[in-house]
């Protein structure tokens, strides 16, 4: 830059100074203007992915949640299968343990000492034996009835039979069977419950 060159830009800007004599600080300068907008805008996007970080934050966790919950039922629905797949196998074959029971009952006592039978009635409750077993290993247990207060979870009361020797809602005839698997209800005992005479 030449010394003509340097003088002619000290006399523009001391023209521009007299010009700018008088008027207010605040107008002359739109540098702060922009950086103090600057700052608000900055500010502003901050709070904005702050608020957006936190509301990531939040779904993930709902997310680890909902996964935790699907984890847990799918667990206990693979426990359950496990646990209760024998249920409907179980109800079919109640039946065939029913009928052994009502064949061993059927037979009289002279008879199951007669050395002619003795062999079928021994095979009969060999076979009933074997069921009980099979049952047991599956968790399948008979439902106690006699003798019991009637329990609607358990027994369905099928009719009422007048008695003094029991208090009523006793159980004092059982009709059927009734049984659980672990801890549901296979099949109700079908019971006469006690009832106090007219």
């Amino acid at each position: 830059m030449t010394d003509t060159d340097k003088n002619r830009d000290d006399a523009v800007d001391t023209e521009i100074a007299k010009e700018l004599d008088g008027v207010p600080e605040e107008f002359l300068s739109d540098e702060d203007d922009d950086d103090a907008g600057d700052e608000d805008t900055a500010a502003e996007e901050l709070a904005a992915l702050r608020e957006e970080l936190e509301k990531a934050k939040q779904d993930v966790l709902y997310a680890k949640a909902d996964t935790q919950n699907v984890r847990r039922r799918m667990e206990k629905d693979i426990t359950d299968a496990r646990s209760y797949a024998a249920t409907g196998f179980a109800r079919d074959i109640l039946s065939v343990a029913d009928n052994l029971t009502r064949a061993i009952d059927a037979i009289p006592e002279d008879l199951r000492e007669d050395s002619k039978f003795k062999g079928l009635v021994a095979g009969i409750q060999a076979t009933q034996r074997e069921m009980e077993k099979a049952f047991e290993q599956h968790g399948i247990s008979r439902i106690a009835a006699m003798g019991m207060p009637l329990d609607p979870n358990q027994h369905q009361a099928m009719m009422e039979i007048p008695t003094d020797d029991d208090e009523p809602g006793t159980i004092v005839q059982e009709m059927q069977a009734g049984y659980m698997i672990r801890d549901r209800l296979l099949r109700p005992s079908m019971v006469g419950i006690a009832k106090k005479p007219e």
